[in-house]
């Protein structure tokens, strides 16, 4: 287990010509960085458009009851999921200042086992 851990901040060499140049740096603090990073802004832009539908759904229900329950439920969960989203950003800023580990630029030492 600790030599997979030594081994965690070399280099992925892909060497891969062409456009896809840039592939040969890949390392694993750098990939687990950048899924955290986009599964964050997925997440929000998600619920984002999940509070805007619901607006919508709110506007046109036309008065009746059960559309109108039905998008508010839909914009409360919308909001709830944004402040999920906002509260896991702040908790991992947290730990990064707490115990210093950034996991938004996570590096691996390559040390010896």
């Amino acid at each position: 287990m600790n030599l997979l851990l030594a081994d965690a901040n070399n280099s992925i060499s892909l060497n891969v010509p062409g456009s896809f140049s840039k592939l040969s740096g890949l390392t694993a603090g750098g990939i687990i960085t950048t899924l955290i990073s986009m599964i964050m802004v997925v997440a929000a832009v998600a619920f984002f458009f999940m509070l805007v539908i619901g607006g919508i759904r709110w506007i046109t229900s036309g008065g009746d009851k059960g559309q109108t329950e039905g998008a508010r439920n839909q914009i409360t969960a919308a909001l709830v999921g944004l402040v999920i989203v906002f509260s896991a950003w702040a908790i991992i800023k947290l730990i990064g200042t707490f115990f210093g580990v950034d996991l938004m630029n996570l590096t691996f030492n390559n040390t010896a086992v």
